[in-house]
């Protein structure tokens, strides 16, 4: 099986020894995002679906890099610090897949990087 980084200066660059997305076989792996802002390397500091905006964007921006869209997303995995933040996570979160979206998991943690309130990762299907 192949494995190829993926890289794009459209997304924060990797904060630790992980890569922004790999690509193997048919799949491509996006690393957890969170709302960093690539141009400023900050996190955006606002609401939590502000937040919520900026890690969908940089998201799509790795997947792009790959050659794929959230549309070819499959499976995602949400991390926040505080689930009373779900409904309006979940609102910004809909918008951006639409009626046919990814298998999901949401879990609550103690803490994230750089004192993130949201983090997610994403697991999409390689175009041919």
């Amino acid at each position: 099986m192949s494995r190829k980084k993926i890289e794009t200066e459209a997304a924060p660059q990797a904060i630790g020894p992980y890569s922004q997305a790999i690509r193997a076989g048919g799949l491509i792996f996006v690393s957890g995002q969170i709302p960093l802002d690539p141009a400023a390397g900050a996190l955006v500091s606002g609401t939590i679906e502000e937040e919520t905006a900026r890690v969908m964007e940089n998201i799509r921006a790795v997947l792009e890099a790959a050659g794929a869209g959230l549309e070819d997303v499959v499976k995602t995995t949400i991390f926040l610090t505080d689930l009373g933040d779900f409904d309006r996570v979940n609102e910004v979160y809909g918008r951006c897949f639409g009626p046919d979206p990814p298998a999901r998991a949401t879990i609550q943690v103690a803490a994230l990087p750089r004192g993130a309130r949201v983090e997610i990762d994403a697991v999409a299907a390689a175009r041919r």
